[in-house]
């Protein structure tokens, strides 16, 4: 089942980054997400293509990954 859709939590363990983190990269950066009523889910193919594009780089100090 590795199509599945993922959650803010299992989204963020997958890239490294804390909740908080993965909400900025929805706002300011373009994270692919999509709204499912009130929570927001992700496809991870989605997700890997946004990273390989560079559209997570230049963070600031206070976006940082491991913050």
């Amino acid at each position: 089942m590795e199509d599945r859709w993922l959650s803010v939590d299992e989204i963020g363990e997958y890239l490294g980054a804390k909740r908080d983190t993965v909400y900025k990269w929805i706002s300011g950066k373009n994270m692919p997400a999509h709204r499912v009523g009130r929570f927001w889910k992700f496809k991870k193919d989605e997700v890997d293509e946004w990273v390989k594009l560079g559209s997570a780089g230049n963070l600031s100090k206070a976006d940082e990954i491991n913050d």
